[in-house]
């Protein structure tokens, strides 16, 4: 099961899902006699590359905002 597809967050896979939306209009038999596989495993992949990046993006902002945080307690325990 995959979040809300349409994002901001998502919009580098916006042509994966659009195809993957594409074949589940073809139908019910088709996408159950698991034609659309193939297009789901690549809005996955899409998906898990586009979620490390943010990961990857939020952790170095955390990692400078607790050096930002331990720089002024620095200062606080140098000045009392």
């Amino acid at each position: 099961m995959h979040p809300h597809l349409h994002t901001k967050d998502n919009r580098n896979c916006e042509a994966v899902m659009t195809a993957l939306d594409e074949c589940h209009a073809r139908g019910f038999l088709y996408k159950a006699s698991g034609m659309c596989n193939q297009a789901k495993r690549e809005v996955t992949l899409c998906l898990r590359a586009e979620r490390i990046e943010r990961t990857r993006k939020n952790r170095e902002a955390a990692r400078e905002k607790r050096k930002s945080i331990e720089e002024r307690w620095k200062q606080i325990e140098e000045n009392p």
